[in-house]
């Protein structure tokens, strides 16, 4: 049997992370995780180069049942604070858009700083290693006031007094992904919020979608709404057409916004007045409506939307001169406000993360501590979701950050299962 003073559950962004943080503050600390490769995550994100953090984070990029939860871990580790530690490793990175930071040659770059990191303070690594059973022990071998957890791997028995789970969502199965940090949280009562996938591509019925099944591939900027007047969340972003349904940044976006069986709204044109542009093309124009529409969206969307209009009935397939008013009225509001109702998710296989999760209400905002003495929980485990652009992977930074501060302040004051007396 080995004694550390914090194992850590999950060798992913989060978990090496604070694991590095606590070993240099002087904590004697385990990493345990049961894939084969380290920090998978990191190297598939971003199209291999990671996009590792926004320069623009704050709170309101985030949700859970409390938003508000994660400012704390936020403030206390700054985008500016992670560019400082890549700047120390000398890695080189750029800004690609709306503040997202990238690795100028690949992710690998962030998984080595880590693992260095790590070395710096002496984390002890167990790869490929399974967790069998954790088990909290009422009579504490480190003093009255500690805590004591006994866990059983793969590799033999291992004691601590704090275990931190880092453990992550139900995203991208193939590259590990367990329900084991919900499983650990619900064993000592705390609770969970529902988990569900999130920055997902939106699916639609497949008779319904057919018309737009063969716009694959094609990809233009629009404005992309769900929900009511009083909780309308948009965003302006990229959306691109699948096979199946809608994707891109801007639907990526949305989906950890959107509830089953409401619809979403798109704007085709948000930087135009389409109604005054197809007004003053029927006045000036003879050209069919769809080589009109050619010089404001793609011509496969143009003559698609068409198409699709003339079926139901509108005057759309013909020259502009020659359509109603009424009809070039209905044709601008459809582009501006095409609304539409998903029948799901590509689920958990293309979901960029994972919503919902470890209720903040049983977490301290402050060290990441659950009401379970010495529990820790961060990262993606937890109830608290980024946007799309590098937000989740600053959680991970912030929420490891606060967690490994909190431990050694709680730890190293006293005896410690690493530390003699």
């Amino acid at each position: 049997m080995q004694k550390f003073d914090v194992v850590v559950i999950g060798a992913g962004a989060a978990g090496l992370f604070c694991a590095g943080v606590a070993g240099q503050l002087g904590l004697k600390v385990l990493v345990i995780d049961h894939s084969e490769k380290v920090a998978e995550k990191i190297r598939i994100s971003g199209g291999g180069r990671c996009n590792f953090t926004n320069l623009d984070t704050t709170a309101a990029n985030f949700l859970g049942d409390n938003p508000r939860f994660c400012r704390s871990a936020l403030s206390r580790y700054t985008p500016r604070d992670f560019i400082a530690l890549l700047q120390r490793h000398q890695i080189p990175f750029h800004e690609k858009h709306k503040g997202q930071l990238f690795c100028d040659r690949s992710a690998e770059d962030i998984i080595q700083m880590l693992l260095a990191e790590c070395a710096s303070g002496g984390v002890t690594h167990w790869q490929p290693c399974g967790v069998k059973s954790l088990r909290f022990l009422d009579s504490s071998p480190y003093g009255a006031c500690a805590s004591s957890y006994e866990i059983e791997s793969n590799l033999g028995t291992v004691h601590c007094a704090a275990v931190v789970v880092a453990t992550g969502g139900l995203s991208i199965p193939k590259i590990g992904a367990t329900d084991l940090g919900y499983r650990i949280a619900r064993q000592f009562d705390l609770p969970v919020v529902t988990p569900r996938p999130a920055l997902v591509p939106l699916t639609f019925d497949e008779a319904a979608w057919a018309p737009f099944a063969q716009l694959s591939g094609l990809s233009l900027p629009v404005q992309i709404a769900t929900g009511g007047k009083k909780d309308s969340v948009a965003f302006l972003e990229d959306l691109l057409f699948t096979h199946r349904g809608l994707s891109g940044p801007g639907v990526l976006q949305i989906s950890s916004y959107w509830q089953s069986g409401t619809p979403i709204r798109l704007n085709l044109l948000p930087q135009t007045d389409v109604a005054k542009h197809l007004r003053r093309a029927k006045s000036t124009s003879r050209r069919l409506i769809a080589n009109e529409l050619t010089g404001l969206v793609p011509a496969r969307l143009a003559d698609t939307w068409v198409a699709q209009g003339s079926a139901l009935g509108h005057q759309w397939d013909r020259p502009i001169n020659e359509a109603s008013d009424k009809a070039l009225a209905a044709l601008a509001e459809r582009l501006s406000r095409w609304e539409l109702t998903p029948t799901g998710t590509e689920g958990y296989k293309k979901a960029e993360v994972t919503a919902g999760g470890v209720d903040t209400k049983a977490l301290s905002g402050q060290t990441m501590e659950s009401r379970q003495s010495g529990l820790y929980f961060i990262g993606e485990v937890v109830d608290v979701t980024g946007w799309l652009g590098g937000y989740n992977f600053q959680w991970a930074w912030a929420s490891g950050y606060a967690c490994a501060q909190g431990l050694a302040g709680k730890l190293l004051p006293g005896s410690t299962p690493g530390h003699s007396a």
